[in-house]
């Protein structure tokens, strides 16, 4: 088995298509209605990519899954606050994947200087839940009947990780592009393929 953790691009934008149009399609786990189109994807990669990580997941070749990093709120004082997501294949889950993905993906949020990761969960998904407790996530609260999917209306619960200790005058996190110079960049990246060595 190969494994490896990398830096998204647009072209992987029909891959992860093929994950994230059934999640929003057949499931209440995305609160998106329509699935987006392979360009549209290819455009959120590229957008996301010009400050946070989006991460993929590779086993053999194939695309595993992946995770990313987003603006939590836009006003400055959440600048060093992110929200996080991650979605694995079918064919991948319970292997470890969302794990390995999260632990790369929470390396390098610490290394651009955020302070706070924040995980959004459309319940139930005791999935997802043991996903982000396994990656240190904890539980803040549930947000009740804020969202109708699937023919019901659905809870939001909401899982924080403190991801360093609070300074008192925090820098402006890094860019994911500056942050990719670094020398540690490539450590960062696969430090979470160690979780796949398993499989």
């Amino acid at each position: 088995m190969s494994a490896v953790i990398r830096l998204a691009s647009p072209s992987d934008a029909t891959d992860i298509h093929h994950v994230y149009a059934p999640i929003v399609s057949d499931t209440h786990i995305s609160f998106e209605i329509s699935v987006p189109a392979v360009a549209e994807i290819a455009a959120r990669i590229s957008k996301t990519l010009a400050k946070y990580p989006w991460l993929v997941c590779e086993i053999d070749g194939r695309l595993a899954g992946y995770a990313y990093a987003s603006a939590f709120r836009t006003r400055y004082a959440y600048q060093w606050t992110t929200e996080t997501t991650v979605y694995v294949h079918p064919d991948f889950q319970r292997r470890g994947v969302s794990r390995a993905l999260y632990h790369s993906l929470v390396a390098i949020l610490r290394a651009q200087g955020y302070c706070n990761a924040v995980g959004v969960i459309a319940l139930p998904n005791e999935s997802s839940i043991r996903a982000h407790e396994a990656s240190g996530f904890r539980k803040i609260g549930v947000f009740e009947n804020v969202g109708f999917k699937a023919g019901n209306w659905r809870h939001t619960g909401w899982w924080q990780l403190e991801l360093r200790p609070m300074p008192e005058a925090p820098r402006p996190p890094r860019s994911i592009g500056e942050l990719a110079q670094d020398v540690q960049f490539a450590k960062l990246l696969q430090s979470g393929t160690a979780l796949l060595s398993n499989l």
